[in-house]
């Protein structure tokens, strides 16, 4: 998942993401204006456009020719007509069984305690995600959202989740105030990549 925020060398970083095999980007800028959105999506190549999925602003899923449209609920519908790839977001392990229905996968937030928003932390014991797993809730379209880092995304996939959704651990490790290298990001995005597979 993207910053919240734009900066300089985004477009940069995120071309150099899919090349390292990033293979599903979700767009989320929550407070920014949509023509900033559009900016950075023409500054990447359509190939990278089409791994794509917008969180909000949804007219540019076709204008942009991006993967998919995700909601950041369990149950509002999608935009009327809409034909495409959806996600959403659930915040309980009971929501999963219905948003599953409606979607292509969901994530599960709050798993681990936040990287990005310290006052965001894990609202649910391993003991209830083991059981979410037991019960066929937690599957393979059910990606884990929240804290996620090598250690955490090894127990993700231990209990069964399909993906994980990474950020914090990634984005802190450039500083786009007073960096330009950012090989480091690109470098630790493979240890992430091969600890997921």
């Amino acid at each position: 998942m993207t910053k919240p925020t734009f900066f300089v060398e985004e477009d940069k970083i995120l071309s150099a993401l899919f090349d390292e095999g990033l293979d599903n980007l979700h767009l989320c800028k929550p407070e920014a204006s949509p023509m900033l959105s559009e900016r950075l999506l023409t500054l990447l190549h359509e190939e990278c456009c089409n791994k794509i999925t917008v969180h909000g602003h949804f007219y540019l899923k076709d204008e942009y020719r991006l993967k998919g449209i995700h909601i950041e609920d369990a149950c509002t519908p999608p935009p009327k007509g809409y034909r495409g790839q959806l996600s959403r977001t659930c915040r309980t392990i009971e929501s999963l069984k219905e948003a599953k229905k409606k979607s292509d996968y969901v994530f599960l937030r709050n798993i681990f305690d936040s990287t990005t928003h310290p006052d965001q932390k894990a609202t649910f014991s391993m003991q209830e995600l083991e059981e979410g797993a037991r019960h066929g809730l937690i599957d393979k379209h059910v990606y884990a959202l929240g804290g996620m880092d090598i250690e955490h995304i090894r127990m993700a996939k231990d209990i069964g989740f399909g993906g994980v959704v990474v950020c914090g651990d990634l984005w802190n490790r450039f500083d786009i105030h007073n960096h330009l290298d950012y090989r480091e990001l690109i470098s630790h995005f493979d240890k992430l990549r091969k600890a997921a597979s």
